[in-house]
Order: structure tokens, then sequence, then C-alpha cells
């Protein structure tokens, strides 16, 4: 049988406001990721991204438009329909949004919680076995507050990928970096997404890091304006 393609996107339109406020930030927006795709998504500020990001983790409602995330189509989605899709998708932003009270380890584990069957000790052990894979062993027991922005955001694409997601979303996660440390965040989730088969759509403005991607979408003005074929 036929796989299903993670992510499908047809004439999506979204716009902020009402009225005379109301401004359109999405225009007939189609895009399509395939299973293990990495796909980068540039454009200038304001252009659309973000807001295309957070439709297709369902962190907002779909105004228009079809969209079909890991088999569940958002048209007239309800609410619960929505948190359950979320708790399918690993989300990565440029600020790590870490808990400062938990070790790292403690804040891998979070995102193991929704998941039944896993104990408190068992969602620790697989949180430790993730922070190990992505070069932590040393520090798993250590605050947010004793690491390095770029181990921080090691620890972020840790809990991305811990509950082994059918889809990350990444927005500007190099963002405050330095190159060393980005290159080492993107190529980690780089591999560790391809060893799992789980496609990611990441927005950057960082031209660093585009020699991950097996494809670069453009957006300008709320639309796909380039779609250059996924490379060999």
């Amino acid at each position: 049988m036929a796989q299903t393609c993670p992510v499908e996107l047809n004439n999506v339109t979204f716009a902020y406001g009402e009225g005379e406020l109301r401004r359109t930030v999405l225009r007939d927006v189609a895009l399509r990721i395939e299973a293990g795709e990495i796909v980068l998504l540039t454009g200038p500020s304001g252009s659309g991204k973000t807001t295309l990001l957070t439709l297709i983790g369902a962190l907002r409602a779909m105004q228009q438009g079809e969209a079909r995330i890991l088999g569940q189509e958002l048209a007239a989605a309800r609410e619960a329909e929505r948190v359950a899709l979320r708790s399918r998708i690993g989300f990565i932003f440029q600020s790590h949004n870490l808990l400062g009270f938990l070790t790292a380890r403690q804040n891998v584990a979070m995102a193991l919680e929704l998941q039944g069957g896993l104990n408190e000790a068992e969602r620790l052990a697989r949180a430790a076995e993730m922070l190990s894979a992505v070069g932590l062993a040393d520090h798993i027991d250590k605050l947010p507050a004793k690491l390095s922005g770029g181990q921080r955001q090691r620890v972020a694409v840790a809990r991305a990928l811990v509950a082994e997601p059918g889809l990350i979303l990444a927005d500007e996660p190099t963002a405050a970096l330095d190159r060393a440390s980005g290159q080492e965040v993107v190529h980690l989730l780089r591999d560790l997404a391809r060893r799992q088969g789980t496609p990611i759509l990441l927005v950057t403005h960082d031209p660093r890091i585009l020699d991950i991607a097996d494809r670069i979408v453009a957006m300008e003005d709320g639309r796909i304006t380039q779609t250059p074929s996924t490379s060999a």
C-alpha cells in the first residue's frame, strides 16, 4: 500500500483581523513534504513562514483550504483533534523553551508524559538515551542555566525527537547560535531524524545551514514563490 504523504497543503489561505483591519498573510499555499524529506522554508520577515508553520503544527485553526497532516484533515478539525495531532509532532523554536527548574533529562522526559505505558523511570531512561545521542551524556542532570546556548538547543532537539514524532517543525532553531553550534544542531537534527525516517520543515533566515536541505521553498507576500526539485 502506498505510504501517505505526511504533509499535504492545497489552497491554504489565512488572515488576521476583521473588516478594515483584516490582513491576509497566506494566499493559496500548496505544499507537499514526503516522508524523510528535509525542507527549508525561507523568505523575508512577514512573508508568512511562521504562520504556515503554526497551521501545519495544528497550533492555529484552519480558515480556508485543505491541510492533511500525518493523515489528519485539519479543515474543520475540532480542538481535541488538533491537540492529539500536536502530540505526534516535534517542535523546535529559536528560543529553546526549556523549564529552568528542571534538569536536561527532566525537560526531555516531559515530552513523553502524554504517551501511555511509560512510568517515570522509563521516561527518564529514554530521555537519558536521547541526550546521549545528541552528545550530552555528561550533562543530563544539569539545569539549563549551566548549559551553553548550543547545549540548550541540543536539549530542545532531544526533546523534539524523544517521542519519535511523525513530523518535526523547527522555527529559526539556529538564529541565536554561533556558526559552529548552529551547524552541530542542524546536523544532529538531520542525522537523528533520518534514522527515524521523520520529515522536517525548518523555517530559517540562516544561509549557513542551507546545505542540509533536500529542498528549499521560498515564500514572499504569503505565497510560495519557489519550489526547487528535491536533490538527488
